[in-house]
């Protein structure tokens, strides 16, 4: 509860009520019972004994997903467990889910290591700290509820108690599949301590933490000449072992390794293909077998997803190499590319940025993070193989924007002619630092797309990855986005300069629509002062069209797509207006803006403006503030820039 502060009026933070309704929270999950409690349970809900891969499966789809891109051969899922974490990669996504979706099933595929391959900062290892986070919630939700015999230092599942003879009837009677056995820990419990009695044997509710070890496990390579196995699989007890005597005893051995902890959840294998072969050869019989080999003892059953990342380098090495081919047979590969669309690049940094302090005392000028990510994306394309396509239209293309002469499926067909394209380019990473760089300098109240532009520009010296020619063709690809930024700055001023713009666009609509109508029915319209039928007005529908491009023998065709986007609107009871279709819209703006370009341009350049420029220049200066997200700082300079630009 909170409450209000007699002083200030804002809400106080009451820690003590806070940490209480915490621990309420983690007593909710808090369950203990027999053996024969938790078969009822399972009976009722067979879900609850489900298989690792099924249980990630099941958090994923439980988030929900929705469509993108729909088309004939482009629509793409969106799955909302990622959606507020990664954008723009969501193909790769795709796979992964796909990925579990068939191993939920008990395929083949579960007994395969993910392997996610791609560039520094392309969001491989943040796909698996969301895994990862996104277990240990899961199993605080009763939906994703997780029971373990309790004491199991595998927090084992607890229908590994009931006899293999047994196993068959129960699947036939309940629809419940078992698979694995108890680990030698428990075997030794059931007979010594519970007396052989399975019905007995203690089970809880348990819910996975990394930090606390439970069904999560982490790997991290180090030195091999000091990194030992056993940080894997466990090693012999030595406060006890001198009591026991035997090696074979289970009391005798700590069952902690990593691989031993991570049974029923996720295992990490952080830059899995660094680490020394002995370290893979554990691997090969968990992935395949899904046994360890520990200490001396029997092959302990262990049921977990293996996840693992590794750069492009690292994995060409390992599939060159003869020794490894038993491991690549046991690896299903994902290629995790850089974004490739400026949008969802742009929501990257916006991410990354608010997650800092410095956005309370800098302002961000409308476009800055845009600008920035057209250029990074730009870096990360290939070179279209068409003449007709330049690197700023395939991202225009990429990002979704209408492109002259260009259709859904022309952007499928330049990303099927492309063979590696996202796995080099500029990192998010090198873009955030330089940034943060211009955020922090001193004196900085705002900072605009060209000093995001400069930023990155002034780094290219001091980036180790850069050799001479990446740095010309980055230099290259700077001026192009410093080009597209001159034209959104233009449009921006110009868009401003317009009073009650919506109503002269409705109106420049209605009378473009009204004409084309006419046109496409082979009909007059109606002149709506002197009511004379008049031809349709072929001037004023070519001074827009041609704003966009749309030659005179495409006139026809452009016409007729707006005729068809009319009859669909209606059928669905929708009003057409001008916002309704993209590249009208930009036709229809573009033609307001041509026709008030000399006073925009007259008034932005002047130096010495006179009372009525004065007055002018003060409301575009309070309509870019108040409307469009500038501060009184930015939008000066965006007015002295593209003045500039309109006197050249």
């Amino acid at each position: 509860m909170h409450q209000q502060d007699g002083n200030t009026n804002k809400p106080t933070f009451d820690i003590s009520e806070r940490l209480d309704a915490h621990r309420r929270e983690r007593e909710r999950i808090n369950w203990s019972g027999t053996f024969r409690d938790y078969f009822e349970l399972v009976t009722q809900n067979p879900r609850l004994a489900q298989l690792s891969h099924a249980r990630v499966n099941d958090m994923i789809h439980h988030a929900g997903t929705e469509k993108i891109n729909e088309g004939a051969r482009d629509e793409t899922t969106r799955y909302n467990f990622f959606a507020e974490e990664l954008y723009g990669i969501e193909e790769p996504i795709a796979r992964i889910v796909e990925y579990f979706k068939s191993a939920a099933q008990r395929l083949e595929v579960r007994k395969r290591i993910l392997l996610l391959m791609g560039p520094v900062g392309g969001g491989k290892s943040t796909i698996v700290t969301l895994l990862k986070r996104g277990l240990e919630d899961w199993t605080r939700n009763d939906a994703g509820a997780v029971f373990a015999i309790k004491g199991c230092p595998m927090h084992e599942e607890p229908l590994h108690l009931i006899p293999a003879e047994l196993r068959a009837e129960i699947e036939k009677h309940y629809g419940i599949y078992i698979e694995g056995d108890l680990c030698p820990q428990c075997r030794y419990n059931l007979e010594h301590t519970y007396q052989g009695r399975h019905e007995d044997v203690a089970v809880e509710r348990i819910a996975f933490s990394e930090k606390e070890r439970v069904g999560i496990g982490t790997f991290s390579p180090s030195d091999p000449k000091s990194q030992d196995v056993t940080e894997l699989t466990g090693s012999i007890d030595l406060s006890t072992i001198g009591e026991i005597g035997v090696e074979s005893d289970p009391r005798a051995y700590r069952f902690d390794g990593e691989l031993n902890i991570a049974n029923r959840g996720v295992m990490e294998f952080i830059e899995m293909l660094k680490v020394d072969e002995k370290f893979l050869y554990s691997l090969l019989t968990l992935s395949q077998e899904q046994n360890i080999k520990t200490g001396r003892f029997a092959m302990i059953y262990a049921d977990e997803v293996i996840l693992s990342h590794t750069n492009e380098n690292e994995y060409a090495a390992f599939a060159g190499n003869r020794k490894s081919e038993a491991l690549q047979d046991r690896i299903i590969l994902v290629r995790v590319p850089y974004n490739l669309r400026a949008k969802q690049e742009e929501r990257i940094y916006d991410k990354l940025l608010h997650q800092s302090e410095v956005l309370r005392n800098v302002h961000i000028a409308p476009n800055t993070l845009r600008v920035a990510a057209m250029f990074a994306v730009m870096t990360r394309l290939e070179e279209p193989k068409r003449q007709s396509v330049d690197i700023v239209k395939k991202m225009k293309l990429y990002d979704g924007e209408d492109v002259e002469g260009y259709k859904s499926k022309d952007v499928r067909e330049l990303k099927d002619e492309t063979v590696r394209e996202g796995m080099d380019g500029i990192s998010p990473r090198y873009i955030i630092n330089r940034l943060s760089g211009a955020l922090v300098k001193d004196g900085v109240t705002c900072i605009n797309p060209i000093d995001a532009l400069r930023a990155i520009k002034d780094g290219f010296e001091q980036h180790t990855g850069i050799n001479g020619e990446q740095r010309e063709k980055y230099l290259n690809l700077i001026s192009m986005a410093r080009k597209e930024y001159d034209e959104i700055a233009k449009t921006e001023v110009q868009r401003a300069f317009v009073y009650s713009f919506e109503d002269m666009a409705r109106t420049l609509c209605n009378n473009y629509l009204d004409n084309v109508e006419a046109y496409c029915n082979k009909e007059r319209i109606k002149d709506p002062i002197t009511e004379d039928d008049l031809e349709p007005d072929e001037g004023l529908m070519r001074s827009i069209e041609e704003q966009i491009g749309v030659s005179d023998n495409a006139k026809n065709t452009f016409r007729q797509e707006i005729l068809i986007r009319i009859s669909s609107y209606a059928r669905k009871g929708k009003q057409f207006e001008y916002l309704s279709h993209e590249r009208l819209k930009e036709a229809i703006e573009k033609k307001i803006f041509a026709d008030l370009k000399d006073v925009v341009k007259i008034t932005t350049s002047v130096k010495s403006p006179d009372p009525d420029q004065l007055r002018r220049i003060n409301e575009v200066i309070d309509r870019l503030v108040r409307d469009h997200g500038y501060c009184p700082v930015c939008a000066n300079e965006l007015l002295s820039y593209v003045g500039t630009l309109l006197s050249r």
